[in-house]
């Protein structure tokens, strides 16, 4: 993988606890009841909410306040509102204003659905701000392809003639579909219609991206999708998250786009834990050995569905940036039993403890992400520092390539050269011996 660390994901922890997003019919008919709606006329400007909104905000906010103030509350929570679907409106209270905030969430992500451009141009950071805090689980399906605009995509009128063709990737596909979610219902078994959609829709992709083709790790993303949506839909969606969300750079043979990502990270690391960043170097504990996965996965190989999804909520609207802001707050939040440990001590800490820190409040990690320091115009600089960097070495690979060719060329003629030289000895000792034989003879 270029990074020294083979990533072989591990199945996410605690995928059997999560029938939140388990594939069923019900989100489809959810959906069509949602958009059968009777629309409600948009407001004109993101700041000038109608009362209901604002309220409904009001009281979003109220409860991250409530989340900083008392985290004990939060891990109080039962498991069973977190499978509703495990955003903040679900799971954050267990206050008798809880289930008219759920109703009115409801309420108003059915009118987002029915009024979905106007929110998208009008009241953008509210849904910004609704999003932070969990799509419902029955909206997941069609939000995130209206997020990724993937509802409308000609490619999926390929579909049906990509599944006919067969693919080079095949073998590669087969050999790692029984490694994803292995112990989630829906995929569990070789003849399981998970694992036959999840096959047809990488098999898919790998025929309309040549170059890209199969990678490992974005089947976890692909399954993802297919929990929430049919494979059709959840092919366009993927396609569109590789074309504009940068994972196709990160899925790339040369994968040059992990790389990027690790170089910031380390830049953050470096800059705002600068106490961990020099214990992970006295360990040789590398960036890349425990980072890669969440960029290539996002965080679904490392957390539970029901905490990754939430994750996944807000990649779909922010994009990448959201996985810097986890992975530091993860280090943030662990900083102080990190630096007691050793290399082999960290390598299970975070295979072990980090997964699970957060299952009973997911709110309260995400509240952590958007704490997190994280500067765009930065992070552009360190992108073009690493594009020279890559050019430099890019260069000096050239010529070395270069002077080894040199090299090689004149070993050869060196070579023959020599040949020549000891060609010319044997004459020369035959034209002595010869002289000699004469002057003897005579």
């Amino acid at each position: 993988w270029g990074f020294g660390v083979v990533l072989d994901f591990p199945p996410p922890p605690g995928t059997m606890a999560s029938p939140a997003i388990s594939p069923d019919s019900s989100s489809h008919e959810a959906l069509s009841s949602v958009n059968s709606a009777p629309a409600c006329s948009p407001t004109s400007d993101s700041e000038n909410l109608s009362p209901d909104e604002l309220e409904l905000l009001a009281k979003l906010e109220e409860q991250n306040r409530l989340l900083e103030a008392d985290s004990k509350s939060m891990r109080s929570m039962n498991g069973s509102r977190r499978n509703s679907g495990s955003s903040l409106v679900s799971s954050s209270s267990a206050s008798s204003n809880l289930s008219h905030l759920e109703e009115d969430t409801w309420i108003l992500w059915g009118r987002i659905v029915n009024e979905w451009d106007e929110w998208r141009k009008k009241k953008e950071k509210l849904l910004k701000e609704l999003i932070r805090k969990g799509i419902p689980h029955h909206f997941r399906a069609i939000v995130w392809q209206l997020l990724c605009s993937a509802t409308d995509m000609p490619v999926k009128n390929q579909y049906s003639e990509l599944l006919k063709m067969s693919s080079p990737c095949e073998k590669l596909i087969r050999r790692d579909i029984a490694r994803t979610y292995p112990e989630h219902e829906f995929f569990k078994g070789q003849d399981s219609l998970g694992q036959e959609v999840l096959f047809n829709v990488m098999k898919a992709y790998s025929l309309v991206d040549r170059e890209v083709g199969y990678c490992q790790g974005s089947a976890f993303i692909v399954g993802l999708l297919l929990m929430q949506m049919p494979e059709e839909e959840a092919f366009c969606v993927f396609v569109r998250l590789m074309q504009e969300y940068r994972l196709r750079e990160l899925f790339k043979p040369s994968m040059a786009e992990l790389g990027l990502c690790i170089y910031q990270f380390e830049y953050m690391l470096q800059e705002q834990l600068p106490e961990l960043n020099i214990h992970f170097r006295s360990q040789s504990f590398l960036t890349s050995m425990y980072a890669s996965s969440w960029f290539l996965t996002l965080f679904l190989t490392t957390f539970p569905l029901p905490v990754a999804t939430r994750v996944f909520d807000i990649f779909m609207y922010e994009g990448l940036e959201i996985v810097f802001r986890v992975g530091m707050a993860l280090l943030q939040f662990n900083q102080a039993e990190l630096v007691q440990l050793d290399m082999e001590g960290m390598s299970q800490y975070f295979q072990k403890v980090i997964p699970h820190q957060f299952d009973s409040c997911p709110d309260k990690l995400i509240l952590r992400a958007f704490q997190v320091k994280y500067n765009p115009k930065k992070m552009k600089r360190l992108e073009k520092e690493y594009a020279a960097i890559k050019n430099k070495e890019m260069e000096e690979q050239i010529e070395i390539k270069r002077l080894r060719t040199e090299n090689r060329l004149l070993k050869q003629r060196i070579e023959t050269l020599e040949k020549e030289s000891a060609a010319l000895a044997d004459r020369l000792i035959q034209v002595a011996s010869k002289i000699a034989i004469f002057l003897f003879s005579t």
